[in-house]
């Protein structure tokens, strides 16, 4: 199924100990990078959730925060780390001794300080547990969204995609009937300019402009590309990047098209054809 690399998703649920918010968002990147942020007291979750994380995700620039609100309890009684109070009480000193004239760190400076508050052990394994289950419902929820968002990417491609194989069908209908007057054309040209050249000689080189104009080879390519390309939208995984080559064929058969024209119809189509390829290809940088 088609995934956006595009996607955000936010989930909460409430505890004794407090309430926990898990965020995850993501932008295009041509690999996954993950970056995580956490309270200092779960940071040690990081390697576990990056791993989670990698098992669902393939590509991406994703960031995923968590936050938590502790909660208002009876027992208001902090509990500091005595042996990190002591060294960043010896590391500021040593610090004003050198820069006297710097402003030394208040109270709540101090009280935010990683590690120094000593969080009940009780709540730490309670919120380690909680932390883990609501990062995996924060993660199927962003996985939904990813799909929703590829389900609608892959409608607007396969729109495309009818579109090129209309303008396709119309330019190979046109094609004889082209090739035909541009042979009536050379033949009535060398009878106004009364040149005498051989029959054979004349037919031969209407058969070789014949050949540069004809544009069936890169139909019939641009029809195997459209079947490519629908036939990659149903894989499962990643399928942007071999999207994102088959654009550069389509892109290749246009020019080529665009180049041999010798009716403005023609030329229009490949322009038409320009126009869609490139529509196609801003969708497919959002895909996974």
């Amino acid at each position: 199924m088609t995934a956006s690399m595009t996607a955000f998703a936010r989930q909460q649920s409430e505890h004794d100990f407090g309430t926990l918010i898990w965020e995850i968002r993501a932008v295009n990147h041509r690999y996954l990078e993950p970056s995580f942020r956490l309270p200092e007291s779960l940071r040690h979750l990081e390697g576990a959730l990056r791993e989670q994380l990698r098992q669902r995700v393939q590509r991406g620039k994703v960031e995923a925060q968590l936050k938590l609100l502790s909660a208002e309890s009876g027992d208001n009684a902090i509990s500091l780390n005595e042996d990190v109070l002591k060294q960043l009480l010896a590391s500021t000193s040593t610090v004003s001794a050198h820069f006297p004239h710097i402003q030394p760190l208040n109270s709540l400076e101090i009280l935010r300080w990683p590690g120094l508050i000593v969080e009940r052990e009780q709540d730490i394994k309670l919120m380690e547990e909680k932390t883990q289950a609501l990062f995996a419902t924060t993660l199927t929820a962003f996985q939904q969204q990813r799909e929703r968002e590829g389900n609608e990417l892959q409608r607007l491609i396969e729109d495309r995609l009818a579109q090129i194989g209309t303008i396709v069908g119309n330019l190979r209908n046109e094609m004889p009937q082209i090739l035909l007057a541009q042979s009536e054309r050379i033949k009535t040209q060398f009878a106004e300019l009364q040149l005498q050249v051989e029959p054979t000689r004349l037919e031969q080189e209407i058969v070789l402009i014949a050949q540069k104009a004809d544009i069936h080879e890169e139909l019939d390519r641009l029809d195997t590309h459209i079947k490519e390309v629908q036939h990659t939208l149903k894989q499962k995984g990643q399928v942007g990047r071999r999207l994102d080559f088959l654009m550069q064929e389509f892109n290749r058969e246009a020019n080529t098209i665009c180049s041999k024209a010798i009716v403005t119809s023609t030329t229009f189509g490949a322009v038409e054809l320009k126009v869609l390829i490139e529509q196609m290809r801003e969708q497919i940088q959002n895909i996974e």
